[in-house]
């Protein structure tokens, strides 16, 4: 029950749909009764049994209540056959019914609407939750969790959750009071048939109960199993190029298909069971009502029952439609089942708390005119150390270079400036501020990333170049790309600034796309950039363009570079060598030859290589 609380809490305000909901409901369950109720009535002026032989006067003596519905109308009944006829009071009782027949479907439409008006309601609030928590979460948790289970839930699993809700609704307010109705129609009608029935109702709501026992499991399993399918899904379209490089295509296939099976699997469990609750409850319905007609039959033909044949036939068609709500709240709870196993998964997405959040007492850093400083910075992943009491100073207007071999924790260290990640030891100065106690906001507002793997949206150039700022003019957009080197060959494609970049850019090559991501980080006009590898993976060619633009974007600019490649960063004010999560070297390109440490070797092996 907690677990539906609180997904319910995201339908709030929802007396503003729940309020006109049950009035509309009320209505329309009236209504659906009363059609059946006065089946009695009319089936009594076909037979004939009317004020014509005397028993309708005989047993009225009185106006009956309107409580006894059946009798109240037979009675009005009886009144007009002998002021306008049979065929008059004929046309009567059916224009009666036709108008409660219509008025029961206009409540019910309305009811249903505002149903899924709230559904639609619950679903828009329930996936803002889900997503705002997700983009909120700290950099590690995408490390750790398969990015197809977190699609899962933010898809397939709210899709489910939000029948749940709806659902429900149904099952407390709904389908009970039409049961009720009923019930109370039966009761009016026939006290000794109704008890009688209702021995039978028990047997079939244990049988239901038995069949559905299992669903929430199954329901959760088969989630998880969908979200691991996912995960294979988009690491096959992400990679499709290594697979079929490496003639994995059969091997990719067969680790879908293995869980595709297992999910199919699961669902055709599910489906079982889902399916078999209502033909088991309609069985059930249709013995318990030929169990009625028996035992009724036996009464009227012996003449016990108070029942006339009219009646009786109208006992009948009410009791064969009390199953009606008794097999939907069955078949409710099936889906509850499934939609309170999805909504666990969804809930446990937004209690995710993310790990590096700002400090109450956070402040506002409008600018950079100081230097950065690590001062005993250590960081691990988990048992593993990366870095060592690292102390290093960055002057403001400066271009430092970061080098050294692979792993030893260039990446991290570029990482624990805008606090994408937390140093275990030690603390990170920006102008003299702790950035634990500066907002994340105005921190990484100061800062350019331009990462080795260009990351572009399937958007057009602009919206790639103006991406995060919407008020941005075209004519700042384009100064941008000219600084990025990127104008000339944006105006050669088909539509210029308009242009589509595919999936993560595909239809650029990668020197373009890194122009691109430059072109993003000169719009956004940082006092700081960060630049990872911005050009190893490029041509000579492309290379030597996003140089140019890179050059461009470091002018007046506080600079921390990672480079393989050595002859990129030889103008640089200060290079730190950093070597197992340490710094074993640092000063100008001269001093460092001089040194003949790990730089000069560094130096002389690419130097050999390029010979």
């Amino acid at each position: 029950m907690k677990t539906y609380f609180r997904l319910l809490s995201f339908a709030k305000p929802i007396e503003k749909f729940a309020i006109p909901y049950i009035i509309c409901t009320i209505f329309s369950v009236i209504f659906s009764t009363l059609n059946l109720a006065l089946l009695a009535p009319l089936l009594q002026t076909l037979f004939h049994e009317s004020s014509s032989k005397g028993q309708v006067v005989k047993h009225f003596t009185e106006r009956p209540s309107i409580l006894h519905l059946s009798d109240f109308f037979t009675y009005h009944v009886d009144i007009i056959i002998k002021q306008y006829g049979e065929f008059g009071a004929l046309q009567f009782v059916c224009g009666v019914i036709v108008v409660s027949v219509v008025l029961s479907n206009v409540f019910r439409y309305f009811s249903q609407r505002i149903m899924e008006n709230l559904r639609a309601h619950t679903l828009l609030n329930l996936r803002k939750a889900v997503f705002s928590n997700v983009m909120n979460l700290h950099m590690g948790y995408f490390s750790n969790e398969r990015k197809g289970n977190i699609i899962s839930k933010v898809s397939s699993d709210v899709q489910i959750v939000q029948f749940t809700v709806t659902g429900t609704l149904q099952v407390v307010f709904k389908e009970p009071l039409q049961l009720i109705a009923f019930l109370v129609m039966l009761f009016l009608l026939s006290v000794k048939l109704t008890l009688f029935s209702l021995l039978v109702i028990p047997i079939s709501g244990f049988a239901i109960s038995r069949i559905v026992k299992r669903l929430k499991q199954q329901a959760v399993l088969a989630q998880q199993v969908y979200g691991n399918m996912i995960g294979y899904l988009d690491e096959a379209l992400s990679g499709i190029k290594v697979i079929k490089a490496f003639n994995a295509v059969d091997y990719t296939k067969e680790k879908f298909q293995n869980e595709n099976e297992h999910y199919t699997a699961l669902v055709k469990a599910m489906a079982r069971r889902q399916q078999m609750a209502s033909p088991v409850s309609e069985a059930l319905g249709v013995s318990m009502v030929a169990g009625i007609v028996l035992y009724g039959g036996y009464l009227v033909l012996n003449h016990t029952s108070p029942l006339g044949a009219a009646a009786f036939i109208s006992y009948i068609a009410l009791f064969s439609q009390l199953m009606r709500p008794v097999k939907a709240i069955s078949d409710s709870f099936t889906s509850i089942h499934n939609g309170i196993a999805a909504g666990e998964r969804v809930l446990e997405l937004i209690d995710e708390k993310p790990q590096i959040v700002d400090a109450p007492d956070a402040v506002v850093l409008n600018d950079f005119t100081d230097s950065i400083q690590f001062n005993n910075v250590s960081f691990a992943y988990g048992e593993k150390p990366v870095l060592n009491h690292v102390n290093l100073h960055i002057p403001a207007g400066k271009t430092v270079a970061l080098v050294g071999p692979s792993g030893g924790g260039k990446s991290t260290l570029m990482d624990l400036i805008p606090r994408f990640i937390e140093p275990k030891e030690g603390e990170i100065l920006v102008d003299g501020h702790n950035i634990n106690q500066v907002t994340m906001h105005s921190l990484r507002n100061l800062m350019g990333v331009v990462n080795q793997e260009s990351v572009l949206f399937n958007d057009t150039i602009y919206n790639n170049i103006a991406f995060g700022k919407p008020n941005t003019t075209p004519q700042e957009v384009e100064a941008a790309a000219r600084i990025a080197n990127a104008h000339n060959f944006i105006e050669a494609t088909e539509l210029g600034y308009q242009t589509n970049v595919g999936d993560r850019g595909t239809k650029l090559s990668g020197g373009q796309k890194q122009r691109i991501s430059i072109a993003r980080a000169v719009l956004n006009n940082p006092p700081i950039m960060l630049l990872d590898e911005a050009t190893s993976a490029l041509d000579t060619e492309s290379e030597k363009l996003v140089q140019e633009a890179l050059n461009n974007l470091m002018k007046d600019r506080t600079s921390l570079i990672i480079a393989h490649r050595l002859s990129t960063i030889q103008s640089a004010d200060l290079i730190v060598v950093l070597e197992n999560g340490s710094i074993v070297e640092q000063g100008t390109h001269a001093e460092l030859l001089q040194n003949n440490g790990l730089y000069r070797k560094l130096i002389d092996m690419q130097t050999f290589q390029t010979e």
